[in-house]
């Protein structure tokens, strides 16, 4: 059965104090006739680009606007240098969890997105482009967009950190028999992120919906048919403490070798973080290492 088109919002509904540039405010888009909720913090001048942040599974937007310490926000990071960051809650999760209560599987997220996206792009500037960074399950969502993307769709690159190819031999009994991981595997020791971080975050938490979880353990196979298909750099940060992914040299290499298409991969690790690397300490490191790429994959003059 169709699913009945919501009435959108959008920006109609956001108070006008609530519209200064610099400051972060909610947002909610229009993802062929599915509301999308999420998180906007756009640069005092027109744009050099469009940072879309993609959350992982178990979490929200606000997963890249971290509160426990000043200067972990990567909303507020990426319109201080001049790009928009559009922090969006996936499909199952934010505001459309009503209306998808199961959630759905990275191929129907795929052209929700794209369209939240070209809905934003009807009212707003967005530079030279796009550039998505996106966590862990978010990882997937961002390479089924890449895979997908045509021509004019204006895609400059792909930042990805907490996602790998092949899960490591823990993670992965974990995935196959639906174990629930212990805490210490999605969060690394906990030294490693402000105090403050689990109260600051309370809204950030989420439950991953059913159908979502239940393709966990045919990443592997997805990963190798996506990657062949992605035309545009791609970087990929793994967590010093990062225990969800194998990281070998053969299984990066194995990784890396996968993009047949794309210019450009790469691979990088990220000292004193846990896989929630934009909730650490690190989150500031990885950030604007994640948007020197961007200015990497910006066209010339942008």
């Amino acid at each position: 059965m169709p699913r009945p088109a919501p009435t959108v919002p959008g920006l109609a509904g956001v108070a006008p104090h609530a519209r200064q540039p610099g400051g972060v405010r909610q947002v909610v888009l229009d993802a062929d006739g599915l509301a999308l909720s999420g998180l906007l913090c756009e640069p005092v001048g027109p744009p050099r680009a469009l940072v879309v942040a993609v959350h992982g599974g178990g979490m929200r937007a606000g997963y890249f606007h971290g509160q426990a310490r000043p200067g972990l926000s990567l909303l507020e990071l990426g319109a201080r240098l001049g790009c928009t960051v559009l922090a969006l809650d996936r499909p199952g999760y934010g505001r459309s969890a009503a209306a998808l209560p199961n959630g759905l599987p990275v191929a129907e997220q795929t052209p929700l997105l794209r369209a939240a996206l070209a809905d934003f792009a009807r009212r707003h500037p967005v530079g030279a482009g796009h550039f998505v960074l996106a966590h862990s399950f978010g990882g997937k969502l961002a390479l089924s967009l890449a895979a997908h993307a045509h021509d004019g769709d204006g895609l400059l690159g792909v930042d990805i950190s907490g996602c790998g190819r092949q899960y490591a031999p823990g993670a992965e009994d974990e995935v196959l028999h639906h174990r629930p991981a212990a805490r210490r595997r999605h969060w690394g020791p906990l030294r490693l992120y402000p105090p403050g971080t689990f109260r600051h975050s309370a809204g950030t938490v989420a439950p991953m919906p059913e159908r979502e979880a239940a393709e966990l353990a045919a990443w592997p196979g997805m990963f190798d048919r996506l990657a062949p298909r992605v035309r545009v750099p791609v970087r990929f940060t793994f967590a010093e403490h990062e225990l969800w992914w194998r990281r070998r040299e053969p299984d990066l290499a194995a990784l890396a070798d996968a993009f047949t298409t794309a210019p450009r991969v790469l691979l990088e690790h990220q000292q004193d973080a846990g896989h929630n690397i934009s909730l650490g300490w690190a989150a500031r490191a990885y950030h604007l290492r994640a948007l020197a790429f961007l200015e990497e994959c910006l066209p010339p003059g942008a």
